[in-house]
């Protein structure tokens, strides 16, 4: 269910081209706080394509992205970032030889003191900031597997795939994010664990106010448990949306992604 009302975020008439294949065809989407909504469709609809042109990867050819009222087309990554926007990717981008602690606090950059001064004279204030920061990134892990909160320095490499998955959502939330776009996050995992990711994603969803979240995935069993919306994209074109029911037995949406002649 919503738990909010006001406009996260919205595209109104989104377009990139590369080339002459038109990834995103004036693409139209919105999300109110508190909800989680599914971006589904075939491989090369364009899904991951609206998160490159959201977070500054890509520059969009028309159209506009606005968030929390504000047009952010075209702003530099680091700049959606610093404004509430956070991400996960289909591939893992962990430093699998670093801790659990370091890898969330590469996702706290911009709310830690980096300068030379302070870490090298300030060494009372540099620890508080850093007791701070454990306590807090802690915090957040004991939200999605309170066993894991007692590992943080362990070096990521000795876990398994949904507790790096874990772990990567929680570097994205570390921020304080106020939209949390994630990629695919069951890729590569079982059956079980995708299960277990679900009730992840909702309990987050509950705990941290204000929280929303796009969701990309080709687990259709995770979309129907966890959106409250689904938008389906196919060649980069807008085919339908509605909750997952709906959504799932639109003729066209059968044709597009679920096989059905």
């Amino acid at each position: 269910m919503t738990k909010g009302h006001d406009k996260v975020l919205a595209f109104r008439g989104l377009t990139k081209r590369f080339g002459g294949v038109v990834a995103l065809d004036h693409f139209d989407m919105e999300v109110d706080e508190g909800q989680i909504v599914g971006l589904i469709g075939p491989n090369g609809s364009g899904k991951t394509t609206s998160f490159n042109v959201l977070t500054g990867i890509y520059a969009a050819n028309g159209g506009e992205v606005e968030f929390l009222g504000q047009d952010i087309t075209n702003w530099p990554a680091q700049k959606v970032y610093e404004a509430g926007v956070s991400r996960t990717f289909q591939r893992s981008r962990l430093c699998v030889d670093l801790s659990i602690f370091d890898n969330i606090m590469i996702g706290n950059h911009q709310h830690l003191n980096h300068g030379l001064m302070f870490n090298l004279f300030q060494r009372k204030a540099f620890r508080r900031q850093m007791e701070e920061s454990y306590e807090e990134a802690k915090e957040l892990m004991t939200i999605f597997d309170p066993p894991l909160a007692d590992r943080m320095f362990e070096a990521v490499g000795t876990f398994n795939m949904i507790d790096r998955r874990r772990i990567e959502i929680c570097r994205a939330l570390i921020s304080h994010p106020r939209l949390l776009l994630l990629d695919e996050p069951s890729a590569g995992m079982t059956e079980d664990e995708t299960r277990q990711l679900m009730d992840d994603i909702l309990v987050a969803r509950e705990r941290i106010d204000g929280l929303s979240i796009v969701l990309v995935e080709h687990e259709m069993g995770m979309i129907e448990r966890v959106t409250d919306r689904c938008v389906v994209l196919n060649f980069g074109q807008k085919i339908c949306e509605g909750e997952y029911r709906e959504v799932a037995s639109d003729k066209l949406v059968q044709e597009a992604y679920l096989g059905v002649e």
